[in-house]
């Protein structure tokens, strides 16, 4: 198959846990109070649920997001999911700065996680992208990421676990 330069390959056509990540239209920062980083974050989590993916690991920032969802044979094509999840966000953002048709949203990428040790690298990464972006020091203190409730949530051998995976020599498309 060849990857074409215009749009990336979408690989969640088969069951699995995979890692998304999506970005704003020329990488602005449309998300950029916590009204919009709410409204964002809680479509992402209600169509998660809404498509049965089951999420794992969340992560919402001004201009992009990741996150890490399982799917199996009753949830709904990942495309819809994201079609949905910036459908509504667009509009949302379009309305209250009056901008009805502006382009909000630019592309996706999706990779399925095979590896355990990779799973746990990325469930890491996700959950500390806020500290990556320098956005707070601690992710847990961030309001629109999982890193507070998988703290408070896992068990505590899973969450030391996942904490002790390095993140540097991952390749993630996070250039936001």
């Amino acid at each position: 198959m060849t990857e074409w330069p215009h749009a990336p390959v979408h690989y969640a056509k088969d069951s699995g846990i995979f890692m998304v990540t999506a970005g704003t239209y020329e990488r602005k920062s449309f998300f950029s109070d916590k009204e919009k980083l709410r409204l964002l974050c809680d479509v992402l989590i209600l169509c998660c649920s809404e498509f049965a993916w089951r999420l794992q690991a969340w992560s919402v920032l001004s201009n992009h997001y990741h996150f890490i969802a399982v799917n199996d044979d009753k949830s709904a094509p990942l495309k819809t999911l994201i079609n949905k999840v910036h459908m509504v966000t667009a509009k949302a953002v379009n309305l209250a700065e009056h901008t009805q048709g502006r382009r909000v949203w630019f592309q996706y990428w999706d990779s399925r996680i095979t590896y355990e040790k990779s799973y746990l690298a990325r469930l890491n990464y996700v959950h500390h992208n806020p500290v990556h972006h320098g956005v707070v020091k601690n992710a847990a203190d961030y309001a629109f990421c999982s890193a507070a409730w998988f703290e408070k949530e896992a068990d505590r051998a899973f969450y030391r676990t996942v904490l002790s995976f390095k993140t540097d020599k991952l390749n993630v498309k996070d250039d936001f």
